[in-house]
């Protein structure tokens, strides 16, 4: 058995507003091991990205531990990578100075650098616009120099969060696609949070379904869908049954909170 990438216990986060205390998180347990890629869904607001945040070290817990390979979390490293929905390139830099800038950080030495940028942007088909800035670019193709430049700095492990969310209907699935693609070419461990249960249930190897605020574990459904996985995979009747279980066991959180 593959050893334990990531795992989560008793992990708590309170917010106290106006004398109010909301508990937004109680993870009794979570694991990941080591290439996995499972995806986190749940009711809209239930705390995905808080989740999400708290395992990069963006967000203290107020109980609980975080372990990376058996080292403790309590601030962000270079172990976890981050992405976000938003594309966060500077608009300043080049595509190529954009997936440069975390090594850059690092002090790495320039020649390195260069063959890095070059490997991960011929990797995404980045590498004839090297030189081109953001605003010259689609958001499907930000969005792969956004993930060309958290994999440049090579984390452990890979945390997204809803990345696909702002593109539209194509794009989204073609950039799936290509996640699928790069994750069998890298074998990254990767927890992706995002709230299309369909995304969810193509990208993972396990789909965690939370409950309703306060979040926790509400089931693990474990995808036997084969891999490697193309876009058709999506037609069939497996495919189908798991999005409609995986529906069902969210619209019964959703429901019960009256949302």
């Amino acid at each position: 058995m593959r050893p334990i990438a990531l795992e989560a216990t008793g992990l708590t986060k309170v917010y106290a507003r106006n004398e109010r205390r909301i508990e937004v998180l109680n993870i009794e347990r979570l694991t990941v091991r080591d290439g996995e890629f499972i995806t986190v869904i749940g009711p809209s607001g239930c705390g995905k990205s808080t989740l999400l945040h708290m395992l990069g070290g963006f967000i203290p817990g107020d109980g609980g531990t975080i372990e990376v390979y058996g080292s403790r979390v309590s601030k962000p490293g270079p172990d976890r990578g981050m992405m976000f929905q938003e594309f966060a390139l500077f608009p300043w830099k080049t595509v190529a100075g954009n997936v440069a800038w975390g090594l850059e950080t690092q002090g790495m030495p320039r020649a390195q650098i260069d063959s890095v940028v070059k490997k991960y942007l011929e990797m995404m088909d980045l590498w004839e616009f090297r030189n081109h800035f953001p605003a010259e670019l689609s958001g499907g193709m930000k969005q792969r120099v956004a993930l060309a430049r958290v994999l440049a700095f090579d984390p452990k492990v890979l945390l997204m969060d809803e990345p696909f969310g702002a593109l539209d209907a194509q794009t989204r699935e073609l950039m799936q696609a290509e996640l699928m693609r790069l994750w069998d070419r890298t074998g990254k461990t990767v927890v992706f949070v995002t709230h299309d249960i369909e995304e969810a249930v193509y990208l993972g190897d396990r789909v965690v379904v939370l409950t309703a605020r306060p979040a926790r574990v509400k089931e693990e459904v474990e995808i036997k869908l084969p891999r490697p996985r193309d876009l058709d995979i999506k037609k069939s009747a497996q495919c189908h049954e798991y999005r409609n279980y995986i529906w069902d066991l969210i619209r019964s959180e959703s429901s019960y909170r009256g949302r």
